[in-house]
């Protein structure tokens, strides 16, 4: 029995590394992104800066784990907006081959990361 909470502990650890790889992924992506933008060099700056400090904020107030507005539906919209950002930034600078590995290893990590399986088993003596 015991070993079968490693296991889901285990699992749940990998998954939820897979969410944090790409949830950094993300935002290294929009920095990117926003510092090769066709504009003025001040513009890009902005943006290069902006856009992850925005979806960093975003990512905080709804869709971390001790996120302060606990709403699904803002969180996933959340997910969904850093996440898919960050996908179509990938395809336009990378190609569709990292933008499509970002999507599945995004898409594992949000759905298959589960916080309460990360918590210690409390077992009784």
């Amino acid at each position: 029995m015991e070993s079968s909470a490693h296991i889901r502990t285990g699992a749940a650890w990998t998954w939820a590394s897979a969410a944090l790889v790409s949830e950094a992924a993300a935002l290294g992506v929009l920095a990117w992104w926003g510092a090769t933008a066709p504009g003025a060099p001040w513009g890009r700056v902005l943006l290069g800066v902006g856009l992850p400090v925005a979806a960093a904020l975003l990512w905080g107030t709804f869709a971390a784990p001790r996120a302060r507005v606990r709403s699904t539906p803002a969180r996933v919209a959340t997910k969904l907006v850093v996440l898919g950002s960050a996908v179509a930034a990938t395809a336009q600078l990378a190609g569709p081959v990292p933008a499509a590995l970002l999507a599945a290893v995004s898409l594992a990590g949000a759905v298959l990361a589960d916080p309460a399986a990360l918590r210690p088993a409390v077992t009784a003596s």
